[in-house]
């Protein structure tokens, strides 16, 4: 582990939300941030927390089946990407994902079944079940 890395303890649904809104702190302009974890670990609810932080009123659901889903807030563009159901990393040309990266936050639900299509990342964030909560481990 690098001076970089850092691993937290996320107790509970409200540490996990709490974080997605630090992240939201952090990251300002255009950033790829890819969320690691089998179903269930979190990935879904960090972004919940990062996109309520910044304001956004509605639901916040994994795009499973769109692949993609845009937001605007304010002054940010942020795409919440879930590439669980992706079978051909070529996809996402189809949906025309490059023009979004480099055009403002890109959140990426498992990144690894996006292969070479994807840029690489400005942070990970990787989950796991531990006891009733979560462990994160982050890389820059």
């Amino acid at each position: 582990m690098n001076k970089k890395d850092q691993t937290i303890f996320l107790p509970d649904e409200k540490a996990t939300l709490e974080l997605g809104a630090k992240l939201a702190e952090f990251i300002t302009n255009k950033a790829v941030i890819y969320l690691h974890g089998e179903l269930g670990a979190g990935k879904t609810t960090l972004v919940r927390g990062f996109l309520k932080s910044l304001g956004h009123k509605g639901k916040v659901k994994s795009p499973t089946y769109t692949l993609v889903e845009p937001y605007e807030i304010g002054d940010k563009r942020i795409y919440h990407f879930d590439l669980f159901r992706l079978t051909d990393p070529e996809e996402l040309d189809f949906i025309g994902a490059r023009d979004y990266f480099g055009a403002g936050i890109c959140l990426i639900e498992w990144p690894e079944r996006g292969g070479d299509y994807l840029p690489p990342p400005d942070l990970i964030y990787t989950f796991e079940r531990k006891d009733s909560g979560r462990l994160v481990q982050i890389r820059s």
